[in-house]
């Protein structure tokens, strides 16, 4: 997959304009990692995260979904599939299609019939009662991006979701290994990785790569 590809805002493939310097880092990144032998949009997601984070490690680290999976999340993106996301950083970076993010639904200032509603689930972190308000919202078919919180990855896979695909990268010590581990043995279609690292720049960055896909 070529760091060229994009698709338009009507979901139809387009050639975007890189700039240079993404080129240039582009060329740095494939001179210090081998990413020839990966699959079209395996290579594209890993190089797209590589890229975003200038964390060469990402090539050992990242464990990705078989590559049938990855195109069909990218159809169902193509598609108008909703892309939901758990932190508003995570939202920002993702380009061509504007996310879903119900974190403000449920602050302390929240409109009181938002802020009731999340009280109803009983206990759940912020970000945990915004993925069961976006998931009340968008039902099954959506793409996930989760790359701040390990309580909404874990409140996701408590979910009948059927996600097109769960991009599960939370960062942090405390439950993030553990929440991606459990996101991999739920065999759902999933981008996560094994180590604490992750966050909303590289999560953003792995849905970019699908977006930018072209139509194969």
């Amino acid at each position: 997959m070529d760091a060229d590809a994009d698709a338009d805002a009507d979901g139809g493939a387009a050639m975007r304009v890189v700039h240079p310097i993404e080129a240039l880092s582009y060329e740095i990144l494939r001179s210090r990692v081998d990413t020839a032998h990966l699959p079209p949009l395996t290579r594209a997601v890993v190089e797209r995260v590589i890229h975003s984070s200038a964390d060469v490690g990402y090539l050992d680290d990242l464990v990705v979904s078989a590559e049938e999976h990855l195109r069909a999340a990218a159809a169902a993106l193509r598609a108008g599939a909703p892309v939901v996301t758990d932190a508003e950083m995570v939202a920002a970076g993702i380009t061509s299609v504007t996310p879903i993010c119900r974190v403000r639904h449920v602050a302390p200032h929240a409109a009181p019939h938002a802020a009731a509603h999340a009280a109803g689930h009983g206990g759940l972190t912020r970000s945990a009662a915004a993925i069961r308000l976006a998931y009340d919202e968008v039902g099954p078919g959506a793409v996930w991006a989760v790359g701040n919180a390990p309580t909404a990855l874990e409140q996701l896979l408590r979910l009948d979701a059927r996600p097109a695909l769960v991009v599960g990268l939370p960062v942090g010590f405390v439950g993030a290994v553990e929440s991606k581990q459990a996101l991999r043995e739920s065999g759902l279609p999933a981008v996560s990785n094994v180590s604490e690292k992750g966050g909303s720049a590289v999560a953003a960055a792995a849905v970019n790569a699908l977006l930018y896909a072209e139509d194969s």
